[in-house]
């Protein structure tokens, strides 16, 4: 017996009332090429951070993790990705675990970065943060620890990014 799925229904922003991000990967997480889906829709929305195509691989309260293929295209003149990149890569998960985590009416902004490279960055690299769950919108901050490791489990950055959370306003 084939059983019917909900229509989907994308949010038009990424900012509003409610939260757009959980929303979203929830809405999308039970199909097969749901992840692929949400990991477009946010490189469109988020055209930057697109442009590593990353690919999300776990996104609930608290947590996500998140990874980014070695291409050319990310490479330095040493043949090893590109600072930026894995700034970016973690910039964005710790962004992610903390938007999905948000409670409804709530938004945030970055206000610091701050990355350490420890080694040469080859091959697949994954982020992972664990965060806070903010309980309310009222305005605080929050300091997102983010690890990036290779494809053998060795660190090669880490970073810290200072998160200011507060209300949507219009």
């Amino acid at each position: 017996m084939h059983t019917k799925r909900p229509r989907l229904s994308l949010p038009s922003t990424l900012e509003g009332p409610h939260n757009a991000i959980r929303q979203l990967w929830d809405g999308l997480k039970g199909y097969r090429a749901g992840p692929r889906l949400f990991g477009l829709v946010m490189s469109r929305a988020i055209p930057y951070t697109g442009s590593i195509s990353p690919r999300v691989l776990e996104l609930k309260p608290g947590f996500a993790r998140v990874s980014m293929s070695d291409r050319p295209t990310l490479r330095n003149h040493l043949h090893s990705l590109h600072a930026i990149a894995l700034s970016n890569l973690a910039e964005y998960t710790g962004n992610l675990a903390l938007a999905y985590s948000l409670p409804d009416g709530a938004r945030f902004i970055v206000k610091n970065l701050s990355i350490d490279y420890l080694k040469k960055a080859r091959g697949r690299i994954t982020a992972q943060c664990h965060c806070p769950v903010p309980t309310t919108t009222e305005r605080q901050e929050f300091a997102l620890d983010v690890t990036l490791q290779d494809d053998q489990g060795q660190q090669v950055a880490r970073a810290t990014l200072l998160t200011l959370v507060g209300p949507v306003t219009t």
